[in-house]
Parts: structure tokens; C-alpha cells; sequence
């Protein structure tokens, strides 16, 4: 999505770019595939955006695909906790005011107004510091809010996750109000929503892709990137170049470069399965081994973030486990239908704050070189919101060295 996200930008301002993709398709980890155990195109992974998430929205504008996220008009986010089947439903108002925390209805089930006003600790402090130097982790509030929302967000335990970046989370969403955090699921798929339509409109102008072709070596001459090598030699190149590629892969290409070097699993469950009518879009699930289940026209997903624990699990075991549960909430068969597992063991850099301190800027050394990545220096942690803030940063960057 950086990668995209900076030719969509370059293209805007007129310039024509090529993309080269060392995998089969462009999108990266946003991507979607026909899965034949299924019978289903399926996402890789449930990536879920929010109203309010500004450099996304641009993005889908530009493509044309703005009606390829959808979601409720007001923020409503529903829960359970299989401890105690309990079920309540999040409802912040629309704007900045937060008065929705007046009514009992619209909060966590069991807690009261000054629980949430100490969330105001999280918006200041230490870059140091983590989620849990900032507030308490200790109560309900934690347990069936702040916990599975920040440990989505991050991709990290707030226990040891960075406070800054969940800050910036909180900043650009529930800060701004419920317009700004309601919740938008791509549809039908993650590609169709963010990929599709931006190779589409890349090629009306002028742009080029090339797939299943891995970069191998920048050839560099004193301060400047003057080719690269796909492996079948040399081609030079005389513009600006944008890596947007896993921070070990830029390393591998920049053995200098500061990046992060530890990351966090994602796990996602596939079900062939039709919800039935008044299934819940999505529902956090509290006390289980699913976190997050979405439900679309003919599938229910599950999500696990920060899921390096279930990394080594078999995948059919993991299934039933995920189907049971699915089962219980929705109240379905307990016979499980067709499935798929997706692990994705460095699905994100690990948030915590010395990991974040690692992050590199766009720009480098070189001056036609430019890096983007939801792992550079966004300010946000790994989200699609921080993959194409880091592509436009890195477009806006390559304009400037063209200009100079």
C-alpha cells in the first residue's frame, strides 16, 4: 500500500511511474486471493480503516473507489465476553465532546465516567514510555475496552506497547469524535477497495507494473542511486527512487539502515459460511482465543493480533477452536464448514518504544532515495492509514529532489 499510495501521489502531480513487485501481485499485505478449500476469494487479513483516517480517504478519492469502504454512519462498536456471555454495545457521539459518557448505555457494562476521563494520561508523557506508565490496565475498562482495541491498533500488548503510538491512534480517531472513528471494512475485498482500482487509474496515466520481480542490489555512485538490479543486470535509472519494501529487505539493500527488528504475528480464521441476516458487521469478542469476528456476505473472519502464541498451533485445531466460538456468539451449527488459516508471523514491527526509535525517516542518504512503509517514521503504528501517509511523504519528497 506505500508503494501505491506514492505512485498514486506522483501521478496526481503528472509524473509517470513504474512499479515493480517482487511478488505475483502489487498491494503487499493487502491483498486478496481465491482460495480453493473455500471456493471464496478471501482477504489475507481483516483490515478494518476508520472514518476519520484522512490520507486513506484521499486516497480512495483519488482512485474513485471511495464507495469500496463501507460501514455505519455512527461509531458503534459491538461486544462480547464469553465469561459471562455478556453483550454491550460502544457508542461515542459525533463530535468532539465526549457526552456519550453520560449515559450508562453507551459504556462499558460496570464502569463510570471517571474511568474513562483518566484516559486523558494517554495523550501525554515520555516517548519512553508505554501504555501501561500511562494508565491503568488493571480494571473492566481495560479488560473489555482498551485492551482489545489497543492490542488491535498496535499489533502489540499495551503492556509493553509504545504509549506514543496508541496516543496518535486515539488522536486521529475517538479524540476527533464518533464521525471520526467509525468503523469502514473493504468491500467485497480488501483488493478490490485499495488495489484494483489504483492500478486501474495508474495505468489511464501512463503507469507501468511489473510483477514476480525481486529487487536485488542498488548500483550507487557517490550520493545518488544511479541503477537497479532485477537480477538479469543492470538498469539505470535517472529519476527518484521509492523503496517501499519490508524493513528487512531494505536493510538487506541498505546494511546501514536503522529499522525495526522484532515484530508481532497476525492470525486469521476464513469460514465458508453465509451469516445470517442481523449478523453484527463486526463484534469484539472478550475471554476467547478470537478477538474480532467480521461478518460479510458469504464468510465470517476472525482476526488475532499480537498472536505469536498461536503461531506454532495447528491450523485445524485452531479452526475448531475459532469455529466454537464463533458458533457460541452467533449461535450457529457447531459442525465446521469449509475453513482456512492464515498465519502471518512478521505481519507488523513490534510497537513498543524502543522498536518505534528504530523507524527511519523517508528520506536517506541518498538524494533520489526515499523509503515508505508502514514501518518508517509515520508517527502511527502499522496500519494502512501509516502505509500510504508514508508514500505520500516519500512522493512529496522525490517531487522536492526533482525540483532541487
Amino acid at each position: 500500500m506505500a508503494g501505491l499510495s506514492a505512485a498514486v501521489e506522483l501521478a496526481r502531480d503528472g509524473w509517470k511511474v513504474e512499479l515493480s513487485d517482487s511478488a505475483a501481485q502489487a498491494g503487499g499485505r493487502c491483498r486478496s486471493y481465491h482460495d480453493p478449500q473455500l471456493g471464496r476469494v478471501i482477504d489475507n487479513g481483516n483490515h478494518l480503516v476508520l472514518a476519520g483516517n484522512d490520507a486513506v480517504m484521499r486516497y480512495l478519492r483519488t482512485i474513485g473507489a471511495s464507495d469500496r469502504v463501507v460501514g455505519p454512519d455512527k461509531a458503534v462498536f459491538e461486544f462480547v465476553d464469553m465469561a459471562d456471555d455478556a453483550r454491550w454495545t460502544i457508542r461515542p457521539n459525533d463530535g468532539p465532546v465526549p457526552w456519550w459518557l453520560l449515559f450508562a448505555g453507551r459504556r462499558v457494562p460496570g464502569t463510570g465516567v471517571a474511568a474513562y476521563t483518566a484516559l486523558a494520561r494517554l495523550l501525554a508523557g515520555r516517548k519512553s514510555d508505554r501504555v501501561v506508565d500511562r494508565i491503568d490496565l488493571s480494571g473492566q475498562l481495560a479488560r473489555r475496552l482498551i485492551d482489545p482495541v489497543l492490542l488491535s491498533a498496535l499489533n502489540t500488548d499495551p503492556r509493553e506497547g509504545s504509549a506514543r503510538l496508541a496516543a496518535a491512534v486515539v488522536r486521529g480517531s475517538l479524540a476527533r469524535g464518533g464521525r471520526a472513528s467509525a468503523p469502514r471494512i473493504a468491500e467485497p475485498t480488501l483488493a478490490a477497495a485499495f488495489v484494483e482500482p489504483a492500478l486501474a487509474w495508474l495505468a489511464l496515466r501512463g503507469g507501468k507494473l511489473s510483477t514476480g520481480t525481486r529487487l536485488r542490489t542498488l548500483a550507487i555512485e557517490g550520493d545518488r542511486v544511479t541503477g537497479l538490479d532485477f537480477g538479469s543486470g543492470i538498469e539505470p535509472v535517472h529519476g527518484p527512487v521509492i523503496l517501499a519494501v519490508p524493513p528487512w529487505v531494505a536493510q538487506s539493500l541498505l546494511p546501514d539502515l536503522s529499522a525495526p527488528t522484532e515484530f508481532r504475528a497476525i492470525v486469521n480464521a476464513h469460514f465458508a459460511y453465509v451469516p445470517p441476516p442481523g449478523t453484527p458487521a463486526m463484534i469484539g469478542v472478550i475471554g476467547a482465543t478470537a478477538e474480532w469476528i467480521f461478518a460479510f456476505d458469504d464468510r465470517l473472519s476472525v482476526t488475532v493480533s499480537g498472536a505469536d502464541r498461536l503461531i506454532d498451533t495447528d491450523r485445524e485445531v485452531l479452526a475448531r477452536i475459532f469455529w466454537a466460538e464463533i458458533a457460541a456468539i452467533h449461535k450457529l451449527p457447531p459442525e465446521l464448514p469449509p475453513w482456512q488459516i492464515v498465519k502471518e508471523k512478521r505481519a507488523t514491527f513490534a510497537a513498543t518504544p524502543q522498536q518505534d526509535a528504530l523507524r527511519p525517516g523517508a528520506a536517506t542518504r541518498y538524494r533520489n532515495l526515499f523509503l515508505a512503509g508502514d514501518w518508517t517514521q509515520t508517527g502511527l503504528p502499522a496500519t494502512i492509514e501509516g502505509a500510504i501517509r508514508s508514500g505520500v511523504t516519500a512522493a512529496k519528497l522525490a517531487q522536492s529532489a526533482r525540483l532541487s
